[in-house]
């Protein structure tokens, strides 16, 4: 992948915020809120909301640009990697299918960093199954009432806004009987619940509760039942954006184990000599480097408008993986010390976990793969 002049100079001022700023509080900040001071240095610096319109605050940039800042911000904190991808998916949402006076007023405040936005899918029932919405929008008069549950919503406990997709058609409608809500701050009926995650845990993933809380017909995204559709298209290119996040988390730890592996030493020599040391890392080096390449080609194919569901599902099962896997073998080869809370590696291991399952888990995207390559003929009934 050959990067132009001005995504370079993005790409090396990202990689300096990430670790003259980020990487000293990385593991601090874990037990922490999302830390709004960074999150608005980061829109200061022109690092969110980089592939969307200049009119809107954007700087007009390619999705790959977008790419190469979360992958760069990963190498310091792999938390507020999430924001690029956050508010690139959500904004092109609300870009698409909100109304004038929705993206006027919100759209530049994602992007500077002031305000968050939560993207509501997934319920109780049952994560993969996301065409089965169940939580209900019922008409009144010109507005919906929504009422039901969201879960394991990133962002649900620290978000100002949310897009929530809720069930306007009949349960047999399935994905078409869904739409999308604008549901800004302030709205009455919301109740958050935070998780207590093993990682990952300043993206404030939660439960949200919508109790009979009333939303303007004007809030609704696009027409009535194609809620679904609007956010499945997104997700293809933040699985793309998720592999590189991982790529970033994985390269961070691997750089720092070869320091150490050359330094310390064991039976007279550096350990970095001993094959059982460097290969373990030396194979981490390939796959992410796999992982970084496939995921540049899959924004490549986006900006060309060519079909890339199944590249961007190879990116999101096997960024995950192989940046645990990598990360992993970085604590096995620093030792007894690895495996302590004093380095990061166990962190960016706990907090790419996640990942594993968020947004899509390796089965479904191995489903998504197959449907693509043969047809409905993959889709187990």
């Amino acid at each position: 992948m050959i990067f132009n002049e001005d995504q370079l100079a993005l790409k090396d001022a990202a990689e300096r915020f990430a670790r003259d700023v980020l990487l000293p509080g990385y593991q601090r900040r874990e037990h922490e809120a999302m830390p709004r001071d960074l999150a608005r240095e980061m829109g200061a610096l022109g690092l969110l909301g980089t592939d969307l319109p200049e009119e809107v605050g954007g700087l007009g940039e390619s999705s790959i640009t977008t790419g190469m800042v979360a992958e760069a911000l990963a190498l310091g904190d792999f938390n507020m990697a999430a924001l690029p991808v956050n508010i690139s998916l959500n904004a092109a949402v609300l870009l698409q299918h909100g109304t004038r006076d929705i993206i006027d007023e919100w759209v530049p405040q994602m992007i500077s960093g002031d305000k968050l936005m939560a993207i509501c899918l997934t319920e109780p029932r049952g994560g993969s199954d996301a065409a089965h919405v169940s939580l209900r929008a019922t008409r009144k008069g010109s507005d919906y009432v929504l009422k039901g549950e969201k879960t394991s919503i990133t962002f649900a406990d620290c978000a100002d806004i949310f897009i929530v997709f809720a069930r306007t058609g009949s349960p047999e409608d399935g994905a078409r009987g869904v739409s999308a809500f604008f549901i800004p701050e302030g709205t009455p009926g919301i109740e958050r619940l935070k998780f207590e995650d093993v990682g990952h845990r300043v993206v404030g993933r939660g439960s949200l509760f919508f109790d009979d809380v009333v939303v303007p017909e004007w809030c609704r995204l696009g027409p009535e039942g194609s809620g679904f559709t609007q956010v499945m298209h997104g997700f293809d290119y933040s699985r793309a954006l998720i592999a590189l996040e991982c790529a970033g988390a994985a390269q961070a730890s691997l750089d720092e184990t070869w320091g150490y592996v050359k330094e310390r030493e064991a039976f007279g020599r550096p350990i970095g000599q001993f094959q059982g040391v460097s290969f373990p890392l030396a194979e981490g080096e390939s796959h992410i480097m796999a992982i970084r390449q496939l995921a540049y080609h899959t924004l490549e194919l986006r900006e060309a408008g060519m079909p890339h569901t199944a590249e961007a599902a190879m990116c999101k099962w096997m960024g995950p993986r192989y940046a645990f896997e990598a990360i992993h073998n970085c604590i096995l080869m620093s030792g007894h010390y690895g495996y302590s809370f004093d380095l990061p590696h166990q962190q960016r291991m706990r907090d790419v976990m996640g990942l594993e399952i968020g947004d899509g888990t390796a089965g479904i995207m191995k489903q998504v793969i197959a449907r693509q390559k043969i047809g409905r003929i993959a889709v187990p009934y």
